[in-house]
Parts: C-alpha cells; structure tokens; sequence
C-alpha cells in the first residue's frame, strides 16, 4: 500500500484531496448522475474515492457535488468522506470557491476528477510529493499522448524545466503548440494560500460563463509564482468517462486489468476476455475459472475451486475446494469448502450452503441453511429453510414458506430423507432421523424417526378402459 504523503500536525492536517463530482453529465444522455455510471463494477466517483484514501485518511476526502447530489451522497456515503455541496455548478474554478471554508485548515490541496477512474495512489501520491519538493504554488498533472487533439496542451518553460509558463487550449494553441503531446490531465495540487489568495481573480469571459481552474496557472505565472508539472506514471490514468464509449473503453481496461492481477496471484482464467471480473473480487490461488463467468460485487472465492461455464456470482463467499457447475446463479449466498452446485442451482440471497453439500442442477434455495453433507440434487424449491447435516432432499420437493401474507420456517433436522415430489407446508418441523414418502403434503410436525406418509391411497380400477370405451 502507497505510503501516505500527509505531513503529521498536531493542529491541522496538511493534505486534502478534493475530488470534482458535480457535473452532469450531458453527453451521456442519462438520467443517472455522471459519477454514478458504473466501470469494473462500481461508480467511477468510487474507483476515485478508493484511490484517494489509500493516500489520506477519509475525513481529508471531499467530494464536491451538485447535480443529484442527495443520490450521489448516498451512493458513497459508507466510504466516511466528507461533501462539499456547489449548489450552482459554475465550473471547477467556482468548485473550489465554495469548498474554500471546507479546506481552511490544510496546507495542500490536491483536486482529482470524480469520472477519472483509473487514477491510482501512487499517481496521487506522486502528484502531491513532486509539489511539496518543488515548493510550487500549483502542480499540474500531464500527460503524453500519442494524439492530443482536444486536450489543453501544457507549456513548460524549457524541455528540461519542470516550470510551467501556461496552459493553452487547443483551439488557441498556434500549429506549434499544437504539436505538443503533453496535456493537461485536469488533476492537480495547490499551496492553499496561494490557491485562495488568487482564486477570484478568474474570469467567465468564455462560451460557458463559468469559472476555469486551468487559468489559474496563468493567473498564478503572472503573480510570480511557481507553477510546475509532473508526468503520470500511465497516460491512461487520466481517461475520463465523458461518453459511453469512453465508459465501455475505461471498463475494458479496468477489466482486462483485474484478470491480470488474478493470474499473477495464482488463479487460471480460459480466455480471459470473455469473463466480467469486477474490481473488488478476491480470488484465491489454484481456483480455475472458466470461460464467459460472471464474478460480481464483492464476491470472495477461496483455493482450488472450479468456476464453470456460464456461472454468475454476485456479492457471494465461496469457500476452497468448491465446483459450481455450468450455469450457476449466486447473489449474496455462502458456500462452505468442499460444496458441489449446478448444473443451474439459484442460490438466492441468505442461502448458506454446508460442507461437502451438493445442490445440483434446476435447485432453488433462498435464505437457507444447508447441512454439512447433505443433498439436494434435482428439481427443488427451499426457502426459509433450517436443514440439518447428512440430509437427502428428493426430487421435487418444495418448501411451501409463504401463506399469501407471510413467510414460514421449515426445519429438517439431521440424518432426514425426504422422498421425491414432497411439499413441505410450513410452519413444520420434521424430525431428526425421520422420512418422509415421496409424493407426500405434510403439513404437521414429524417426530424423530418417523415415517410421514401424507397422500391418498391408490386405487386401481381393473378393466376401466375397456368399459369406458364400451359401445363405441
């Protein structure tokens, strides 16, 4: 983990970062607040806030908001950051203008972009120590580009100076300036005193009438400070989320990423690209996942499992030793060591699946628990259910949990057989030991070591065929 660049005080912190969550959004076409969009699994502002804390603690985090900014605070509230709310979005000059009460009591000021979200902490960790050496009043992040066209390009004041002399946009470079690949990422780091000192003398003499902080390096080379800049370790690090094609790019690569990282820790993924991974998934060493998987959330997958084919596992713990078989449905399930399921098992929500237990192909289970070493193989529906260890559900059989206005528990104690096409109407209690025949609707408790029987007796009519069809 980077090691923080915050300067201890016993009065103030020194270093904030700040990050730029207000906007809309607009080329997105979208209802969703721009930092909201998803890449890797979750909202860009997320992968940036993440960044960021690895740097700081997360009460030197701000997120300055204004469209949707009720929606956006909740949807990264659990982080612990602070939010600075810019009620009329004005540009990011103006961003800063209203967080300057907010970050009275720092020293250094370190301003990132909330659609950024490949930025790392080393990027940010370098951005704030390459300013704190230099001494500078501003430090701009840039980057080299293979194509420029539509970034700002940054002027420094000699190849070899890491001094600046402006920042000029591309339609006003001349066709030199033009040719420089270095841009401005829009990332950068600031003295507080000379940030405030300096930032109200920002104009809106532009198309949009808003309030530039790219013009405060002018304003700033102008006042005789020193305004700097230091390259990103990867240019891709300053990719925004501008359009959904820039979204699907950055998800890509946030994607194509993650697998890597896996199989350097030890996991085999089959064709990598075709598999959805999303960022915060662990995945433990000699676990095999194979092609066109699904692992979601904040899904953890212990040693030397097997993923098949098709399998979608959402927010889920897996233990070591598992095989989910083709087709496997998880969300927010758990599944002891040693398990077995699918083909085509939906695991929903609070299901708790034992050791060594196996639910096979067309299973459902829903806030479950079931038994060290017990079975439930084909066809079946268990909700709301309390299954002991070494249990044999049948084929067909069905928790009846629900009476229309509320939910009931079955509990099947240890060492139960339950025969096939058995519906099991709770609230019910079959004891340990017991069966229960196939075909059955058992509706009262089974004491231990019973045989429940609940269907009608056969009747077999001899020659009924012949009789119906009599006189034809």
């Amino acid at each position: 983990m980077p090691k923080s660049i915050r300067v201890s005080s016993r009065v103030t912190p020194r270093v904030a970062i700040a990050i730029m969550a207000a906007g809309k959004g607009t080329r997105l076409k979208s209802k969703l607040p721009k930092v909201l969009h998803e890449v890797g699994g979750k909202p860009l502002l997320a992968h940036v806030i993440a960044a960021a804390m690895k740097v700081v603690p997360p009460n030197d985090v701000y997120a300055i908001i204004g469209h949707e900014s009720a929606r956006v605070r909740e949807a990264v509230a659990s982080a612990g950051i602070g939010f600075i709310l810019q009620e009329d979005q004005r540009g990011t000059g103006h961003a800063l203008m209203v967080a300057q009460e907010a970050l009275a009591d720092y020293e250094t000021i370190i301003v990132l972009s909330g659609d950024a979200p490949l930025i790392t902490a080393q990027t940010i960790e370098k951005l704030g120590e390459f300013h704190t050496s230099n001494k500078a009043a501003m430090t701009i992040l840039s980057a080299c580009l293979e194509n420029p066209t539509g970034y700002g390009r940054v002027i420094r004041k000699s190849k070899s100076s890491a001094e600046v002399k402006a920042i000029v946009e591309e339609k006003s470079a001349t066709m030199a300036q033009r040719k420089i690949r270095e841009i401005n990422s829009g990332f950068y780091a600031f003295d507080r005193k000379s940030l405030f000192g300096h930032i109200n003398q920002l104009k809106t003499d532009n198309a949009h009438r808003e309030y530039y902080l790219t013009d405060l390096a002018s304003v700033l080379v102008k006042a005789k400070k020193r305004v700097v800049a230091v390259e990103a370790y990867d240019s891709s690090e300053i990719l925004g989320g501008n359009t959904r094609a820039e979204l699907a790019d950055i998800d890509l690569r946030m994607r194509r990423a993650k697998t890597q990282e896996l199989m350097a820790q030890g996991v085999t993924i089959f064709y990598p690209d075709t598999c959805v991974i999303d960022s915060d998934v662990e995945i433990g060493a000699d676990t095999i996942v194979e092609p066109f998987v699904q692992i979601l959330g904040k899904t953890r997958i212990g040693t030397d499992c097997r993923i098949r084919s098709y399998s979608v596992i959402e927010d889920s713990t897996i233990g070591d030793g598992v095989v989910a078989r083709p087709g496997c449905i998880l969300h927010d399930a758990k599944v002891e060591r040693g398990a077995v399921l699918g083909p085509y098992s939906h695991l929903r929500p609070g299901s708790e699946i034992g050791e060594g237990a196996h639910v096979g192909n067309f299973v459902e289970t829903k806030k479950i628990r079931l038994g060290k070493r017990s079975k439930a193989n084909h066809l079946s529906y268990l909700g709301d259910a309390e299954i002991g260890e070494g249990v044999n559900i049948g084929a067909g059989t069905i928790t009846c949990n629900f009476d229309g206005e509320k939910k009931h528990k079955t509990i099947i104690e240890d060492g139960v057989f339950v025969g096939s096409d058995s519906t099991l109407v709770a609230p019910l209690t079959v004891g340990k030991g017991s069966y229960v025949a196939a075909g059955s609707c058992v509706t009262d408790d089974v004491p231990a070591d019973s045989l429940a029987i609940g269907r009608s007796r056969q009747i077999v009519k001899e020659g009924w065929v012949q009789q119906k069809h009599k006189g034809r």
